[in-house]
């Protein structure tokens, strides 16, 4: 998928709340997606720190991603279960975010998703579990 299928995939798929948060697609191979979470002052909570919902969404957007990429395309599927670890607080830049499909199965696909911040730590861990629906 190039970025042109990939930017119309997010446009066509995702709530407008997540196509607002304007990520872009860095990388994607037939198992992996980068996107890139750009940073707004407006994504931050009163304790000035980028939100849990806001990389809730991003990890989840990146293994759609991921997931078409490997199907050659997108398939409706649903999140099942998306396990995450906060592991440092981002107050400030971009957040690279990095989906890979770890088993694809008929019904089942599997997924881990990376978050690092503008310094290259980590600092949002996720694992996933997506049902095809079609």
């Amino acid at each position: 998928m190039d970025d042109n299928a990939i930017d119309a995939l997010l446009e066509r798929v995702l709530a407008p709340w997540v196509r607002a948060l304007g990520m872009k697609p860095v990388d994607v191979t037939e198992e992996s997606a980068t996107l890139r979470l750009p940073f707004s002052g407006e994504l931050r909570h009163s304790g000035g720190v980028i939100c849990g919902q806001v990389f809730m969404a991003a990890a989840d957007t990146a293994m759609i991603v991921a997931i078409s990429a490997a199907l050659g395309g997108f398939r409706p599927m649903t999140t099942v279960a998306l396990n995450t670890s906060f592991m440092r607080a981002v107050r400030k830049g971009d957040v690279l975010v990095k989906a890979r499909v770890l088993r694809m199965g008929r019904n089942l696909v599997f997924g881990e998703i990376e978050l690092y911040e503008e310094e290259g730590r980590m600092a949002v861990h996720a694992t996933s579990t997506y049902a095809l629906l079609d």
